[in-house]
C-alpha cells in the first residue's frame, strides 16, 4: 500500500503543467495560507501528515481531526511584521454516537488603522483593514488505517470601504500505518468562489487554491521524527525568474544568448519541498525544526543570506496544556516569533451531569481503531 501511495506522489509531480507562476499575490484571500499556530510555523509553514496530538495540526488537514484530539482547544495571538496582530483558535470535540470528530477554527487578521487620501493627499480620515475566516470541519475512520475528513471555510477580506467574501472547502485523507510509523496525509486546500468581489465590474478573483502531500517517519527506538511535505503539486514550474540574477558574460557586458539557457531542475524540484523533524526529549519537550527552498530563494540576499528559510520551534507538553514556541527566519531584516497554548479542556473542566450526557470529559485513544457499541458510555481509554 505504501509503494502504491509513493508512486502515485511521484505520479502528480511529473503530470503537472509545466508553466511558470509567481506564487504570491495573484489571489484573494492570501491570507489563508499563513501558518495557524507555532507549531506549524516551526515546521515550514505547512503540514499535513504530522501525527502528533495538536489539535492546530487538524486546520492545515481535516482528517487529521480524531478522536484523541478531543474537546482541545489551542489559541494563539501575536504580533506579525509591521505590527499586524494575528490570532487563531482551534477546537476539536468528538461524537462516539455518530463515530465522527469536529473542528472549528478561527483565523483572523487585523492590519492596523491607515490613513483615507484623495488623489491630491489631503487626508480625509482613518481607515481600518482585516481579514477573517471560520472553519467547521469534521472527519471519520475508514477501515484501520485511514481516515477521511472535509471542512467548509467562510473568508471575509475588509479593505478600505469595500468587503470581499469567498465560501472555500478543503477535503484531505490521512494514511496511518502504526506497525511502520508512517503517516501519509493529503489535502486539497481553499477550493472555492468568491462570494462577493471587492470590484463587482471585475472578473472575480481566483481563490489560493493548492495541493499538499506529505509524509512522515517516526523511528522506533530514537525519539526522532522525519518529515518531508510537498506543496503547489498542480503546477511544477513555481521558480521566480529574475531578470537580475542573469550574468552579463561577454566582452560588451550583454548576455550571451548562444549558450543553453539553464534547465533549473533541481531547484524546480525542490521549491516544492518542506523539510522538517522532530525531536522528543523525554515525554515533554519536543523540538522542531525545518526547511522551505521555496522561502529561502525568493526571500534570501545573495550578500547575506542568514537563515532564510529555516524554522525552529520547541513545545512542551504539561498533560493539561501544551505550549509552543515558534522563530521563523523569513529574511534578513528579522525573525518572527510565535507562542500559543494548547488546552485539555476534558483534562481542566468539569461541568458535572451534563458533561456526562454530552461526554466532556471522556478521553479516547490516539491512532488506534476505535468503535463503540450503541448505547454505551465510553470510560477513560486512553491508557493514560
Amino acid at each position: 500500500m505504501l509503494r502504491k501511495v509513493l508512486y502515485g506522489i511521484g505520479l502528480v509531480c511529473l503530470t503537472v503543467p509545466a508553466t511558470a507562476q509567481v506564487t504570491g499575490g495573484q489571489r484573494a484571500m492570501e491570507f489563508l495560507r499563513l501558518p495557524n499556530s507555532p507549531h506549524i510555523s516551526a515546521l515550514g509553514g505547512i503540514n499535513v501528515s504530522n501525527p502528533d496530538k495538536d489539535i492546530t495540526l487538524a486546520l492545515q488537514n481535516p482528517s487529521l481531526m480524531r478522536p484523541g484530539l478531543h474537546n482541545n482547544l489551542g489559541l494563539n495571538y501575536n504580533i506579525y511584521y509591521s505590527g499586524i496582530s494575528i490570532a487563531n483558535l482551534q477546537y476539536g470535540y468528538h461524537i462516539p454516537k455518530i463515530e465522527t470528530s469536529f473542528l472549528l477554527g478561527v483565523q483572523y487578521l487585523n492590519y492596523g488603522n491607515f490613513t483615507r487620501t484623495d488623489n491630491l493627499g489631503n487626508q480625509l480620515g482613518e481607515f481600518r483593514a482585516n481579514d477573517y475566516a471560520i472553519t467547521i470541519g469534521a472527519s471519520r475512520q475508514y477501515l484501520d488505517k485511514w481516515r477521511y475528513g472535509a471542512s467548509l471555510k467562510y473568508a471575509q477580506s475588509t479593505l478600505y470601504d469595500k468587503n470581499a467574501y469567498a465560501a472555500l472547502a478543503d477535503v484531505g485523507i490521512t494514511y496511518m500505518d502504526t506497525a511502520s510509523l508512517v503517516t501519509i496525509g493529503a489535502v486539497a486546500k481553499n477550493m472555492g468562489v468568491m462570494l462577493k468581489k471587492y470590484n463587482p465590474n471585475n472578473p472575480a478573483e481566483p481563490m489560493p487554491f493548492d495541493l499538499q502531500i506529505g509524509i512522515t517517519k517516526r523511528f522506533q527506538y530514537v525519539p526522532l521524527r522525519l518529515i518531508a511535505t510537498l506543496h503547489h503539486l498542480y503546477e511544477w514550474d513555481i521558480r521566480y525568474d529574475n531578470p537580475t540574477d542573469r550574468e552579463n558574460n561577454n566582452l560588451f557586458g550583454n548576455t550571451d544568448t548562444s549558450k543553453k539557457p539553464k534547465t533549473y531542475f533541481t531547484d524546480k524540484l525542490f521549491r516544492h519541498f518542506i523539510f522538517g523533524a522532530e525531536i522528543l526529549i523525554g515525554k515533554r519537550i519536543l523540538l522542531s525544526a525545518s526547511y522551505s527552498h521555496l522561502r529561502r530563494t525568493e526571500l534570501v540576499i545573495k550578500d547575506k543570506t542568514g537563515l532564510a528559510g529555516f524554522a525552529f520551534g520547541v513545545g512542551v507538553d504539561l498533560n493539561k496544556f501544551q505550549v509552543h514556541y515558534a522563530r521563523s527566519h523569513y529574511h534578513i531584516a528579522g525573525a518572527y516569533n510565535e507562542i500559543g497554548i494548547n488546552f485539555a479542556l476534558n483534562k481542566l473542566v468539569g461541568i458535572g451531569k451534563l458533561g456526562n450526557k454530552i461526554h466532556w470529559s471522556d478521553t479516547y485513544p490516539d491512532w488506534e481503531f476505535y468503535t463503540i457499541p450503541t448505547g454505551s458510555v465510553p470510560a477513560d481509554v486512553s491508557g493514560n
